[in-house]
């Protein structure tokens, strides 16, 4: 999982409260269990014109000004609705490294450190301000600062947020479950030896 300490990134908004997994990546799509070749499908009800593959222009995501987005702002409850974990990989295998909203389902907020994608809280009346700054500002973008839990906006304000140090940490060393557990390597194999002392059995075919 590739670290996250800082990032500066054009940001796409998604002026929608509820978005669920659902819509952030459609179940038909869920038909591999890698972590790759779901962009495709991010956000497809509403990417594509109903009943094809044709870009709809009036998505967010289409449209030429936030093409390089690689931070999205979102309202309230982002995430809702399924635990797939699919959810925040297709967001980071689009390219978003952050997402900036009011509140988050828990599910899909803890799905996201695994990885490697930073979900931000923010309180409403700011996620307004960065809404309003947006739309009047082509180009705009933020600057997330992981170890000084800031984002920095281009008039110069400072944003601050909260986030869990044990998180916090794993996103700042790049470390997925998987490379967490392996950090232990020396201890299980130490504790596989004391086993098959102890209780051979479980070795036996």
């Amino acid at each position: 999982m590739q670290a996250f300490t800082q990032h500066h990134g054009i940001v796409m908004p998604l002026n929608r409260d509820n978005v669920d997994t659902d819509a952030i990546i459609p179940a038909s799509y869920l038909k591999s269990v890698s972590r790759t070749g779901y962009a495709e499908g991010l956000f497809s009800y509403w990417r594509y014109r109903s009943g094809s593959r044709e870009p709809d222009p009036n998505f967010e995501l289409n449209m030429p000004r936030y093409g390089e987005a690689t931070i999205l702002l979102a309202r309230t409850n982002f995430g809702c609705g399924s635990s797939r974990e699919h959810a925040p990989w297709a967001l980071y295998e689009y390219g978003f490294r952050t997402v900036i909203a009011a509140s988050f389902a828990d599910i899909f907020y803890n799905n996201c450190f695994n990885v490697g994608v930073l979900p931000i809280r923010l309180p409403e009346k700011s996620i307004q301000t960065l809404f309003e700054e947006i739309e009047a500002t082509p180009g705009y973008a933020l600057f997330v600062d992981l170890e000084a839990q800031s984002v920095l906006a281009p008039n110069g304000h400072t944003y601050s947020f909260d986030i869990d140090p044990f998180r916090k940490s794993i996103l700042l060393q790049g470390l997925d479950p998987v490379a967490r557990t392996l950090q232990f390597k020396d201890e299980i194999t130490a504790f596989e030896v004391q086993r098959q002392t102890i209780a051979p059995w479980y070795d036996v075919v």
